[in-house]
């Protein structure tokens, strides 16, 4: 279902750069924090117990060495990455585009992020949202004004929906994540990542693997909120640069962006996602060489619910833009998650910290790191995509007598049937 607009620009860093320019004053340059504590407990040998049942049972545990850099996007506006691509989408759109008004399909982040955006613009939009999506994030985009239109949950039900609004009033297609637009608009968040890493670096060396020469302790968390100016290819390449970045794989916008904005910095990049009831489609479509088109899955990392877009692909699919997706289990998501509210005090839904999971519990990845870092180690950017859930929502997930409940959303469709359908953005 493509989108209408302008001409997109090339999938480049420098298009990263002009999205970045266009849509600063719209976003908030999300802070980056440090843990030492998660620095420990990522550098630490897995137990055996963790291992087994595993490929990796009888093998000695990787013992990587890693220094976290958490990109928090949770802090970003509307709480999650996706006010970025939408900001950017709408200045691709002339002023005769405009008045026409813009729609997307969307159960939650994407249909706040174009609700605010097009409520900045002055412009209307309309958004059609699954019926079974969740009363706080109808609320949220109807208080941003945009007028919400509900439809049943099956990708056709929505795009035909769709269809109907752009018949009716002549709205433009804004998509959740398949588009260059968006991935340029995502793709920002790399921009000011490396900067922020270089620049925290430079006020304390021990923040990196690379450089002991400072007496840093950890007195909680560490962040550097810099201000909204222009981050590009000035980046000077000295100690600082990181060496890996991870992200959340789903529709693929974000890690196709952070791909595209780091294509040639030498930072490596990785996807991250969950493997429960077949949410890894990127990493088994990598494997069997070919794009997963359908996804099912009723996985607690409800933003990951969807396969990934095919403009994306061409991007994720690239081995010198992205070196490798990898994936983990419910459990080690909620583990991770436990960590970054208990010891960062940092509010996140399950989606975001699946990046975070991988470095600690990903044998797989754990031994990569190990190999190809050495005894020095990584510097690794980790994306924390998002905070969108409820304390009522988190406490269900870790309830002991209800493992099921934190998948709740998405499983009633509107005739009362049991579903597990894929909700883009």
């Amino acid at each position: 279902m493509a989108g209408a607009s302008s001409s997109p620009p090339l999938l480049t860093r420098p298009s990263v750069e002009a999205a970045h320019e266009a849509i600063k004053e719209h976003i908030h340059c999300t802070p980056v924090m440090t843990s030492q504590t998660l620095n420990d407990l990522a550098s630490r040998p897995q137990s055996p117990t963790a291992l087994s049942g595993t490929v990796f049972e009888g093998h000695a545990p990787a013992s990587p060495r890693i220094h976290l850099f958490f990109k928090c996007e949770n802090y970003q506006r509307i709480g999650a990455f996706k006010s970025r691509g939408a900001f950017h989408a709408l200045s691709r759109l002339t002023k005769e585009q405009l008045a026409r008004g813009v729609v997307t399909h969307s159960s939650g982040n994407h249909a706040q992020a174009l609700a605010l955006a097009a409520q900045t613009q002055g412009v209307r939009a309309f958004i059609v949202m699954p019926t079974i999506s969740t009363p706080s994030k109808i609320a949220a985009t109807k208080g941003y004004g945009a007028e919400v239109i509900f439809s049943g949950s099956t990708s056709q039900e929505r795009e035909a929906m769709v269809e109907d609004v752009i018949e009716r009033t002549g709205a433009l297609l804004i998509p959740p994540y398949d588009h260059p637009n968006i991935i340029l608009g995502q793709g920002t968040m790399a921009l000011e990542l490396e900067r922020q890493v270089l620049e925290l670096i430079d006020g304390d060396p021990s923040l990196s693997v690379r450089r002991k020469d400072s007496t840093h302790t950890d007195g909680g968390p560490t962040s550097n909120g810099a201000s909204n100016t222009r981050v590009g290819s000035s980046l000077e390449q000295r100690s600082g640069r990181l060496d890996a970045v991870i992200a959340p794989l789903g529709g693929g916008g974000m890690l196709a962006g952070i791909a595209t904005a780091l294509s040639g910095t030498g930072t490596k990049v990785f996807g991250a996602e969950p493997s429960f009831q077949g949410a890894d489609d990127g990493r088994r479509g990598l494997a069997a060489n070919h794009r997963v088109t359908t996804v099912k899955t009723l996985t607690i990392a409800d933003g990951m619910r969807t396969p990934v877009g095919e403009i994306n692909w061409t991007v994720i699919s690239d081995k010198s833009k992205v070196n490798g997706v990898f994936a983990v289990t419910e459990e080690q998501i909620l583990s991770a998650m436990k960590l970054v509210i208990e010891r960062m005090k940092v509010f996140v839904e399950p989606s975001a910290v699946v990046g975070l999971a991988v470095c600690l519990y990903n044998e797989e990845f754990r031994k990569i790191v190990e190999e190809e870092g050495g005894e020095e180690g990584w510097d690794m950017g980790v994306v924390l995509s998002g905070g969108n859930t409820t304390l009522e929502a988190i406490s269900r997930m870790f309830a002991t007598e209800d493992k099921e409940a934190g998948r709740a959303e998405g499983k009633v469709g509107e005739k009362g049937e049991r579903i597990a359908e894929n909700v883009a953005g």
